[in-house]
């Protein structure tokens, strides 16, 4: 069948509801308002609601099925969080919050699993458990994580879990899916040089801790060239290099912050060993010392074989053969939602958000656009994946 004609009568509502979330974008633990926003939804819509896990987080659980207790469940997800950049879009419904902004679509994402929590609600044509699970902090603060840990699937037991990420480089009505692992780990890290301050017409009096740390900046990079095998996909990046204040003074210290990813969850053990190598080691050849830091972020993403044709025969029954793309590629970038795929069997799929005939700014962009035009078709993909699963 095509895109539900309820939804599609839902639209207009929809938008309403992602342009508001929009306009007031909260960052990661501080998603008061869509938090209450979301709750106040699904209690309307008749469903029993729970909220405070992970602070901010929001669970809704919708039941059609006479036995209960024992009845089949499944998990579908959607990300709250904004991030902490300013817009520079200029549209009407523009973040009202300065520095803040819904810059990867996950108001998209809130509003078409509220879409399908409406529908599934009010037209119950299945026979089954759903838990609507509404994350805070994606962006890079593990909310996925701390749900897991406080006991998300213990308190709200589900079979297979499922999440949904929009591409706005992917053609709008159309969908992918990658079965096996799809996104890389992460993790964070950060090196302090130490080195000795003095003037900048005396170089010679000091250990220069600028120039160690672009020499360390330049060295890491041979981790994935020349160290490790480039078969496991590492990327290690230097995103952030602080120091200074004065124009003719060399500063005491120097701090580096970057990431490293890998698609071999047991490599980063052992790239958190070379990335501290090799900063002791430059900053020893220097005089210097060095503090190191290293965080692991988020495992890597690896959608199960079953739930991931399961998916794809959603995507066909919704948007017919011609709507399912070939599988996305492997990309480096790292997704929270792979905790809850590590504590469950499941899938993450993409829905296309291009817009037709213009420009799509990426993900993180000052001008990224949600695309509207998807929100129908990410709630009737959620809603049919729900009544394909527990036919009534």
């Amino acid at each position: 069948m095509p895109i539900i004609e309820r939804i599609t009568e839902m639209h207009g509502e929809m938008t309403a509801w992602r342009r508001d979330l929009h306009a007031h974008p909260e960052i990661a633990f501080e998603e008061t308002r869509p938090a209450a926003f979301v709750a106040e939804k699904l209690r309307a819509f008749g469903i029993e609601v729970s909220e405070g896990m992970a602070k901010t987080g929001v669970v809704g659980t919708l039941v059609n099925d006479d036995g209960a207790s024992g009845a089949p469940s499944i998990g579908l997800r959607a990300d709250m969080d904004a991030l902490p950049m300013p817009e520079h879009t200029d549209l009407p419904y523009a973040s009202t919050v300065p520095g803040k902004m819904h810059a990867c679509g996950h108001d998209g994402h809130t509003t078409m699993l509220l879409g399908a929590a409406q529908y599934l609600a009010e037209t119950r044509n299945f026979k089954g458990r759903v838990q609507f699970i509404f994350q805070p902090a994606e962006e890079m603060a593990g909310g996925g994580r701390v749900m897991v840990e406080e006991g998300l699937f213990e308190q709200f037991p589900v079979d297979a879990v499922y999440g949904m990420h929009n591409w706005p480089n992917m053609p709008a009505g159309r969908m992918s899916i990658r079965a096996g692992l799809g996104m890389a780990s992460a993790a964070a890290f950060e090196i302090v040089v130490q080195g000795l301050g003095s003037h900048a017409a005396a170089p010679h009096q000091g250990i220069d801790p600028i120039l160690i740390g672009a020499h360390i900046v330049t060295a890491l990079q041979s981790i994935s060239s020349r160290v490790t095998n480039p078969i496991e996909g590492i990327v290690v990046s230097v995103t952030q290099f602080h120091g200074g204040d004065a124009i003719n003074a060399l500063p005491d210290s120097v701090t580096l912050k970057g990431t490293a990813r890998s698609f071999a969850e047991d490599s980063e053990t052992s790239v958190a060993a070379l990335i501290q190598r090799i900063a002791e080691g430059t900053a020893a050849a220097h005089g210097a010392t060095v503090k190191f830091e290293y965080q692991h972020l988020y495992p890597v993403l690896v959608n199960a074989e079953d739930q991931s044709l399961i998916a794809e025969n959603v995507v066909r029954d919704v948007l017919g053969d011609d709507g399912l793309e070939p599988a996305y590629p492997r990309t480096m970038a790292s997704e929270d939602f792979s905790f809850m795929l590590n504590a469950r069997p499941g899938c993450f799929v993409r829905i296309g958000a291009a817009f037709e005939g213009r420009a799509s700014a990426p993900l993180h962009n000052s001008k990224y656009e949600f695309n509207d035009d998807v929100l129908p078709i990410g709630a009737s993909f959620w809603a049919r994946l729900v009544e394909m699963e527990f036919p009534k």
